[in-house]
């Protein structure tokens, strides 16, 4: 087996990035009590203003008057760690994350199906930038010692016990996941390398560091099999932005939602599945809350779909006061069946498919506005269609040809070289609502269209009165 440990250094802080709408501005994480607020991480753009880890709110804000201060949540690191969990799923069945700002997976197995580890690590590295985490990723035997690694190397792989065993003992003690007091033990014995420490007789060592850390060492050299809690996916999904100021606009909630949409993209291909209905909800200081529900004909997965779909939901939707948060709520997570694509598409290269344009058109036009049609057991051809959605159960057409053009109302068919090409075929039936007596005829005009017009029942087709025009073939 291959492990993959994916490190999440900055997770708090990128989780709070992905939120902001501006992320090169200045940026730090806040804790601490009220009386000893203190700066837990800083961005790049804040600490180039001055601003540093540990430092006091107070002196933050004498030295940099515009950053955003966010609260930093540890609840919220989970809803992260736990986010990733599920996009990692994607790779892998035997994904861990029981290591703090850590995901463990078993990526032997998936090599056939990604490729090689090279082009995995460069997937998934693509996956987390666009995400938008910074990560270390490291390949090794055991996952134990594929974390431990991580602590001092980004993009090593070593796929055999013996390189791996001659990685960890050039690991100093300091990053090795020891205690820091059992490191600094070693330091002060003049033990700086793993190596050092694993050529120590096994009774001296229990001596000197102690029995846990001797198991720890133990897990690094596969020598103590400690199994993994595995992640299981869940069957909902559920996040929420809240917005550090009242939006009134719906053009000011696209960045969230964009954000939202493509949180539940990710989700659902770790999980193998798509949506048919998800939920968004606006949330209001004073009042009830919005919903605007989003529903697919059939389940959707790609980002930006879900993204255009949510939009156009939003701009028809009436939101009654400024918003404080966004909700994305999505219960209904069925199977994903890709479409059909031809090996040699022929269509033209801006144009979409048909699924996402009528998905798009339901959602700027509304449910309704978009339909198929159906054939309906009646012989009358005003009643013989009907929406595909009204139908229950299938009825064949009938035999004889219908025009693909029915008129909303028979004309007159002014022309004196009609040709009758069949017919008559006749239509007598609907005494209970609207009797029709009529003979239909497929004719020809002089100009070669081909229309079905109909005379009274039991009138010759050259007859006195003309036909009346019902339809046209294409």
């Amino acid at each position: 087996m291959l492990w993959a440990c994916i490190l999440l250094p900055q997770l708090a802080l990128d989780g709070a990035l992905r939120r902001h709408p501006d992320p090169d501005a200045p940026l730090a994480l806040v804790t601490g009590p009220a009386q000893r607020r203190v700066l837990r991480a800083v961005t790049a753009a804040a600490k180039a203003a001055g601003l540093r880890a540990g430092q006091s709110l107070g002196a933050a804000q004498a030295l940099c008057s515009r950053f955003a201060a966010v609260e930093y949540d540890p609840a919220e690191v989970e809803r992260w760690h736990d986010f990733l969990a599920a996009w990692a799923y994607r790779y892998s069945s035997l994904v861990s994350r029981t290591m703090p700002s850590t995901l463990v997976l078993e990526v032997g197995a998936s090599f056939k199906l990604f490729g090689p580890w090279p082009r995995l690590e460069a997937q998934l590295r693509a996956e987390l930038a666009e995400l938008g985490f910074r990560h270390r990723i490291v390949l090794a035997p055991n996952p134990y010692a594929a974390r431990v690694l991580a602590n001092a190397h980004d993009g090593l792989a070593v796929t055999d016990p013996a390189p791996m065993q001659h990685a960890l003992g050039h690991l100093p003690v300091e990053r090795s996941g020891l205690a820091p007091e059992v490191a600094t033990s070693l330091r002060r014995m003049g033990l700086r390398k793993l190596r050092q420490v694993f050529a120590l007789p096994r009774a001296a060592l229990t001596r000197r560091v102690g029995v846990e850390a001797l198991k720890h060492l133990d897990r690094l050299r596969g020598e103590l099999s400690t199994p993994l809690q595995y992640y299981q996916p869940p069957d909902s999904f559920q996040s929420r932005i809240e917005l550090n100021f009242d939006v009134e606009s719906s053009q000011a909630l696209l960045f969230p939602l964009r954000r939202l949409t493509g949180d539940l993209a990710a989700f659902l291909a770790g999980r193998d599945g798509g949506v048919q209905r998800f939920t968004l909800v606006l949330e209001h200081e004073r009042c009830a809350d919005t919903e605007v529900t989003i529903g697919l004909l059939a389940p959707e997965r790609d980002p930006s779909m879900l993204f255009e779909l949510a939009r156009g939901r939003l701009e028809q939707a009436r939101v009654p006061a400024p918003v404080r948060g966004v909700q994305l709520i999505a219960h209904e997570l069925p199977a994903f069946v890709p479409a059909g694509r031809d090996l040699f598409d022929a269509r033209p290269q801006q144009a979409v498919p048909w699924e996402q344009l009528r998905e798009r058109l339901r959602a700027r036009l509304g449910d309704d506005a978009v339909h198929g049609l159906a054939v309906r057991a009646d012989h009358r051809p005003e009643r013989a269609w009907q929406t595909a959605s009204e139908s229950r159960h299938p009825v064949q057409p009938p035999p004889l040809p219908r025009p693909g053009w029915l008129l909303p109302k028979p004309v007159p068919l002014r022309d004196h070289r009609l040709r009758v090409l069949t017919g008559p075929e006749r239509i007598e039936t609907g005494w209970w609502d609207l009797e029709v007596r009529r003979d239909y005829y497929l004719v020809e005009t002089s100009l070669g269209q081909r229309a079905w017009a109909f005379r009274p029942a039991g009138d010759r087709a050259d007859a006195a009165g003309g036909f009346m025009l019902h339809g046209w073939f294409a």
